[in-house]
């Protein structure tokens, strides 16, 4: 026995029974000639020991003095209820219990040698604090509420946690004030309780010491582990962080030890797929299915059996195993008890997660022990089912809002910058509904906006593509006239013959060129009369056999031919994409702070991406021309940076593809409109449609009589019309030339005319490419104005 409390304390122990003995002193004068011989003999009993009236505090004289404390205390602990009973005597704060009735001290025992009985979840600081709290109500006669469930956490003889509430009885206790006590007003009250988290503060108004406990208290106590495990249960299915949480299935195997009164239980969860009647696996930490194993889904059908089936699905009802090996033998080895014999479980039951009659998911709960779960104790989830089963709906809405999220922010175009006017809408379209109007979301639109496109395409990436196939396409012809000229030498079937001069012809259609149609004829030619052949070949030639098993090999089984080029062709591709589209992404976050703008991305045979800054999109934020010429700069800037991430990481490609920039310079602002039914933004109007004519050209275009292109692998093209924007972006280039990014080869081209766009020219500039070098500064308009100045 020892103290709950080792620090300092606003109460000093005292161990007395004298407010019990009054009791007993009053009793012994009384005409009941029982009740009073019966409290002569208490009395008679504690009268040499006067300590035991006066009080001690030293716990060791609890041990000496034990049985004439068990005659004081025998009223108070009936002999007849000792065996139901969970009570003993105890000092409030202390680990300090003493006089126990049998019922408690088996509870003690049963906890294991060197267990220490502590309540539960009081921690130091407020563990004085609530000293504090005592002495207010009861000494200075303040009403503070401070009461709270209290629990001792006891595990029993199986190792299973027990939680019992207690309940205290503080008839015969007394606080005595010492000379350390202190005179206290409502002043000092209210300064407390506005400060409650000072411990200083009520240290210095209730010093420590400065009140004796005085007596002793009745602790009772109740087995209320059932009650503790629905609550930790709903606690632990209320959180919203359940299924990332490292310790949220251990945990909640934990409470529902203490719930079924069973060591070796755990749980498992399966979602289940109404459209396609399939269990499927719930992705987390620590999610386990025993109905599923290693599988992602499953057939109900093949997942269960019969009778399973019929009370999950159809029934929405528990079915329990209490006996698998023997179920096992009974069904032939069926589902679900094969996996779950598989899995060395002995007992099991299995609970429908249903709303309204229909089946959300279900609850699995495990033991390795024959019987140990069953019919009977399955019937006490009717108490936590409700609870799961709000869990599991809350958790599917989770799960909807974060798949719309993603949505969101993968697969449309609402930026990050034009967000505010979507949640306007938005709001107001809720706020229709409500007021009982036809809520409609009506289009949006940005006025007066400044565009900025740019493209990095892959140079001839049709020629490319078209390459790869063919090469593809000639060793799979070649492979299949192989293992048919060596069929046709085993067995001269004229079949044979026609097939080998029919694959050599289309062998010769795609040797110097491939046609448009060529891939689907010998794609249509293999599957329909080839195949047919290898298989009979592989059933019937034991030799044939590997050589059509090695060709299967090769056949990819999304393409359903080779895909050898094609694959190094798709990756380089994938590759070159996803990394210049990385480094944009990564410059547009520091971009936005700098001014928020419109910004969308597109991955083809190389990225493009679209810009639009202006007042109407910037919000409450105060709008400059200065913004336009700085973000003018930093996309110079961050596509001769995407070029550098290409040119390092060329040689890494299974195919080296090279890559040409492209930009547009567009002067006059426009307006852009969210198309609702494509889900997008695009330039609004007639007239502002001659942009997006412009853009869709400009990569074809010539230099102007001539039939060079415009654009050229190692070198950025900046299309214009305007003289002040070919004056500004020299400007551009000549600052960028002096920090690294362009060589001194640059010249201005006039183009060939556009189906319906004449005027249009371009500089062409050099870039400067460094081998392996960190990411550039970016550089801003002011940093462009200071070298000037300079």
């Amino acid at each position: 026995m020892g103290k709950i409390y080792e620090g300092e304390f606003p109460l000093e122990r005292m161990i007395s029974f004298h407010k019990l003995l009054e009791q007993y002193d009053i009793m012994a004068e009384s005409d009941d000639e029982f009740l009073a011989r019966k409290a002569k003999y208490v009395l008679q009993a504690q009268a040499p020991y006067p300590e035991l009236r006066d009080g001690f505090s030293d716990v060791a004289l609890l041990k000496k003095y034990e049985k004439v404390i068990k005659i004081i205390l025998q009223d108070s602990f009936s002999s007849v209820l000792s065996k139901n009973e969970i009570k003993t005597a105890s000092l409030p704060y202390y680990d300090i219990n003493f006089n126990g009735t049998e019922r408690f001290e088996k509870i003690i025992k049963a906890a294991g040698e060197g267990f220490e009985l502590k309540e539960r979840g009081i921690p130091e600081k407020l563990g004085y604090i609530m000293g504090c709290t005592i002495i207010l109500n009861f000494y200075y006669g303040y009403r503070l509420d401070f009461k709270r469930p209290l629990f001792y956490d006891i595990p029993d003889a199986k190792g299973v946690m027990k939680h019992y509430r207690i309940l205290y009885n503080a008839d015969f206790l007394e606080l005595i004030p010492t000379k350390k006590a202190k005179k206290l007003n409502k002043e000092d009250v209210n300064e407390l309780l506005e400060d409650f988290d000072n411990l200083e503060l009520w240290k210095e108004k209730i010093p420590p010491g400065s009140f004796i406990s005085k007596g002793f208290v009745i602790s009772n106590m109740f087995d209320a582990t059932t009650e503790h495990a629905i609550s930790e249960i709903k606690s632990s299915l209320i959180s919203n962080d359940k299924r990332a949480g490292n310790n949220f299935i251990e945990n909640l195997q934990e409470v529902f030890k203490s719930f079924f009164d069973i060591l070796d239980i755990k749980v498992g969860f399966v979602s289940y797929n109404p459209n396609e009647q399939k269990f499927e696996k719930v992705h987390g930490n620590q999610m386990n299915s025993y109905l599923l194993q290693d599988k992602d889904m499953e057939s109900c059908c093949n997942a269960l059996c019969q009778g399973s089936y019929g009370k999950l699905l159809e029934d929405k009802d528990y079915f329990a195993v209490a006996d698998v090996d023997k179920y096992y033998e009974m069904s032939e080895g069926r589902a679900p008890y094969k996996g779950l014999k598989e899995q060395g479980i002995k007992s099991a039951i299995f609970a429908p997660i249903a709303n309204d009659g229909k089946l959300l998911g279900v609850l699995e709960l495990v033991s390795t022990n024959v019987n140990e779960l069953n019919g009977v104790n399955a019937r006490k989830l009717d108490d936590i089912m409700p609870f799961i089963v709000t869990a599991v709906m809350r958790s599917a809405a989770e799960e909807a809002n974060l798949i719309d999220a993603i949505i969101q922010h993968e697969c449309t175009t609402v930026h990050s910058s034009v967000y505010w006017k979507f949640r306007e809408k938005a709001k107001r379209f809720i706020g229709d509904g409500l007021s009982g109007d036809q809520p409609s979301f009506n289009e949006i639109v940005f006025r007066e906006v400044y565009p900025l496109y740019g493209q990095i395409d892959i140079k001839d990436s049709s020629k490319a593509r078209n390459l790869a196939i063919q090469r593809d396409l000639m060793i799979q012809l070649s492979t299949i006239k192989d293992i048919i000229s060596s069929a046709w030498e085993k067995n001269k079937l004229p079949v044979y013959e026609e097939l080998i001069f029919r694959v050599n012809n289309l062998f010769e259609e795609i040797r110097d060129v491939l046609n448009t149609n060529s891939e689907q004829a010998i794609f249509d030619f293999v599957k329909e009369e080839v195949l047919p052949v290898l298989d009979h070949l592989k059933s019937t030639d034991g030799q044939l056999k590997e050589a059509v098993l090695a060709y299967e090999e090769e056949i990819d089984d999304n393409t359903e031919s080779y895909y050898d080029h094609r694959k190094d062709y798709d990756e380089s591709v994938m590759r070159i994409n996803k990394e210049l589209a990385a480094v944009i992404d990564q410059k547009q976050e520091e971009a936005q702070k700098m001014y928020p703008h419109y910004f969308e991305r597109y991955k083809t045979d190389g990225v493009e991406h679209n810009m639009y800054i202006g007042d109407s999109i910037s919000g409450e934020r105060k709008y400059n021309s200065l913004y336009l010429h700085n973000l003018r700069l930093w996309q110079l800037q961050v596509m001769c940076e995407m070029e550098n991430t290409h040119y390092n990481l060329k040689p890494e490609l299974p195919i080296p593809l090279d890559v040409a920039s492209l930009m547009l310079v567009y002067s006059t602002s426009l307006s852009i409109r969210f198309r609702m039914d494509e889900k997008r933004f695009d330039v609004d109007g007639t007239y502002n449609a001659r942009y997006e004519v412009i853009k869709k050209r400009i990569d074809k275009s010539y230099i102007k009589g001539t039939n060079e292109r415009l654009t050229q692998t190692g070198k950025l093209a900046i299309v214009y019309s305007q003289k002040k924007d070919e004056l500004e972006y020299l400007r551009y280039i000549s600052f960028l030339k002096s920090k690294g990014y362009f060589t001194n080869n640059i010249e201005i081209v006039e183009l060939e005319g556009l189906q319906g766009v004449t005027g249009l020219k371009a500089i062409r500039a050099e870039i400067l490419y460094k081998k392996g070098q960190e990411t550039e500064n970016t550089y801003t308009y002011d940093d462009l104005m200071e070298e000037l100045k300079a």
